[in-house]
């Protein structure tokens, strides 16, 4: 009876293993909402919203899948970061996003985009955040260019200033605070160089609650982050038991919102398209990019 069980818990086990490796993690998805957030009388700006996308370089239909993302017809693409995951992928990241590149974008890098991924314990995760990569040196330099020459803002702990629809935008912008390249000290100084804008974005690759607080502070209305992988793996119905940062769980993925000297910030977390080449698996998390239509308020 006993070997029964171990056998049928065995068999469950590599059920789950097969299924979040070999099927979920290739269920590529396009996640929508709306947020009513911009001046009043101002015309709708559709957002995609990418991240996390951990591209190595013989991940073949991740790169037709995102290739094709344009179609979507969005007004302004937000990268925040991770979309490398192998010392080899910075030409074919540059391809797959080449359509993405024609459209108004801004940018800013995860750990990833610097550092060849390593093996970790998975579950060292339960208990803190992963700690700095030691693998090789990416040519993050030739992904910027790319990304700058095609007219993307590149935000790492900097402002920029763009107008879609009408609309006047400040973004404001960090290196990324996982990896300590943060600058918060630079954002008063971000902040006098989109004041008067009609709206202030932050964007950050992972969003520690101090990066929520200091863009808040800095003006910021609406955030924008990856990072987390909505959990990666997750409890039935898509609950995250993780963050891989101080984010309470409930705020892994999707839209959120934190008061911030208070005035009310909004956080929108995007669980992303990939995983490390050495975890390759996701579980009630299927991968995501986000396309968030932003509106007048009422």
């Amino acid at each position: 009876m006993w070997l029964d069980v171990v056998l049928a818990v065995v068999a469950l086990g590599l059920l789950v293993v097969g299924y979040a490796s070999l099927v979920e993690r290739n269920l590529y998805r396009v996640r929508s909402s709306e947020l009513s957030i911009l001046p009043a009388g101002s015309r709708p700006i559709r957002v995609l919203h990418i991240s996390d996308i951990h591209l190595a370089p013989w991940q073949k239909r991740k790169m037709r899948w995102v290739n094709s993302l344009d179609s979507l017809d969005p007004d302004l693409v937000v990268d925040t970061g991770d979309n490398l995951g192998h010392l080899a992928s910075v030409r074919p990241a540059i391809s797959m996003l080449e359509p993405l590149l024609k459209v108004p974008g801004v940018f800013v890098n995860g750990s990833n985009d610097y550092h060849a991924p390593v093996l970790r314990n998975p579950f060292t995760y339960l208990f803190r955040p992963s700690t700095r990569s030691n693998g090789g040196l990416i040519d993050t330099a030739t992904l910027m260019t790319a990304m700058e020459t095609s007219g993307w803002l590149n935000l790492n702990n900097q402002s920029g200033t763009m107008t879609i629809n009408g609309v006047r935008i400040g973004f404001l912008g960090l290196d990324d605070p996982h990896d300590e390249l943060a600058w918060y000290e630079r954002l008063p100084q971000q902040q006098r160089e989109v004041a008067g804008e009609d709206i202030v974005f932050g964007i950050a690759h992972a969003p520690y609650l101090k990066v929520i607080d200091e863009f808040g502070a800095a003006g910021a209305s609406l955030i924008f982050a990856g990072h987390t992988h909505g959990g990666q793996v997750c409890l039935p119905g898509g609950r995250a038991i993780i963050t891989n940062c101080d984010l309470p769980a409930k705020s892994a993925k999707g839209l959120s919102s934190f008061e911030v000297s208070g005035k009310r910030v909004w956080l929108n977390v995007c669980a992303g398209l990939g995983t490390s080449i050495f975890a390759p698996f996701r579980l009630f998390c299927p991968p995501e990019v986000r396309l968030i239509t932003l509106t007048a308020k009422g």
